[in-house]
């Protein structure tokens, strides 16, 4: 999160971040949507949340005659990825043959579930992966049949409905740097680990004195957010909210109940 909001009084653990500013005093700009790229249409931007994960049958030819695919690239082989990531839903974006930065995206997050070296490259390693892939761990197995999972140290938010993965997400989460809010105290950029419930949405460009986040879902108050950014680097960059890719939080809100959604946060 680039952003933090007005102080509350919540648990000691998040004493220091909140008169630092936490998440920011919120108001709405006028900007549209987002800017970084251009959305999947409505048929394409929805994950697959009504059934569990499935294989198709092995159709590949063996990991080592096929090419390495990479960020711009285009073909059958990449269009097979986009679908195979999102059957095992990850959200590449339009299944469009074209690996852009949605897709580039989803092979983080699958690379991140599967603890194989995250390069954001599909060779050997990650096409073995990719055919006999690994659920993500469960965090917290009884924490309820619908709710928002989010590994600090895998760098992945899980979301769960009706007690069956439904889309999984890269994140970049706290930068853990030191910083000033301009609406006064100062702290360290931390992401608060615990366990939390969503409390508000608020639609489209939200201001606060630190930058923008788009689509919060807010789990803190209004101090603390999951929200879509332009910039979810591989590092942890935020001021202490979770940010998610913008194609994802283009829909995101619309699979959470808020108020009310479970999110446990953990290193």
């Amino acid at each position: 999160m680039r952003h933090m909001l007005k102080p509350l009084l919540l648990v000691p653990v998040l004493g220091l971040a909140l008169a630092a500013g936490a998440c920011g005093q919120v108001g709405t700009s006028a900007r549209p949507g987002p800017s970084a790229r251009t959305s999947a249409s409505p048929s394409q931007a929805s994950p697959h949340p009504a059934g569990p994960p499935t294989s198709p049958p092995r159709t590949t030819p063996p990991a080592s005659a096929a090419r390495v695919i990479r960020l711009g690239m285009r073909g059958a082989d990449v269009r097979q990825l986009q679908r195979r990531l999102a059957d095992l839903r990850y959200y590449p974006g339009a299944i469009d043959g074209r690996f852009g930065q949605d897709t580039l995206e989803a092979v983080w997050a699958f690379q991140e579930v599967q603890g194989v070296t995250v390069s954001g490259e599909v060779g050997p390693a990650t096409r073995r992966a990719l055919a006999r892939p690994r659920s993500p761990r469960a965090l917290i197995p009884d924490g309820g049949s619908s709710r928002v999972e989010v590994d600090l140290s895998r760098r992945v938010l899980v979301l769960y409905l009706a007690g069956r993965v439904a889309l999984i997400s890269h994140i970049s989460s706290g930068g853990g740097y030191y910083y000033c809010s301009p609406s006064g105290g100062c702290g360290y950029a931390v992401t608060p680990a615990g366990d939390f419930s969503t409390t508000v949405f608020m639609p489209g460009w939200v201001t606060v004195p630190l930058g923008e986040m788009y689509n919060p879902v807010f789990f803190i108050g209004t101090a603390y957010a999951i929200h879509g950014d332009a910039s979810v680097p591989l590092q942890p960059v935020s001021h202490g909210c979770v940010r998610i890719p913008m194609d994802i939080a283009e829909f995101f809100h619309r699979l959470v109940r808020a108020p009310g959604t479970p999110v446990y946060i953990r290193r």
